[in-house]
């Protein structure tokens, strides 16, 4: 069952937190776990930013977050955030195209 991860985060450095994601991006190019990830800023909530991240499975989601890069990534990005992240773990039910 695909797993979708959200990460909600504040932050008043937010070009320095875009560049430490490059920067990983870049490091794993080539063996990412997750299949899509989006990030996005709360128009409602000043500094407060969403990342969602989909996996293909809750089981591939928590190998991800037990790599050594990403236990780096999180340290770093903390320490560019205005406190703790807040997590949301969505299992994905129903995926509707809503478009023609």
């Amino acid at each position: 069952m695909r797993f979708i991860q959200i990460i909600e985060y504040r932050t008043g450095r937010i070009e320095e937190f875009d560049e430490l994601l490059e920067e990983w991006a870049a490091k794993n190019e080539g063996h990412r776990l997750a299949v899509r990830a989006l990030q996005t800023k709360d128009r409602d909530g000043t500094d407060t930013y969403l990342n969602i991240v989909e996996f293909p499975s809750y089981e591939v989601a928590m190998e991800n977050s037990q790599r050594p890069e990403t236990t780096e990534f999180a340290a770093r990005a903390a320490a560019l955030c205005d406190g703790p992240p807040t997590f949301r773990n969505l299992d994905v039910i129903s995926d509707r195209t809503l478009l023609d």
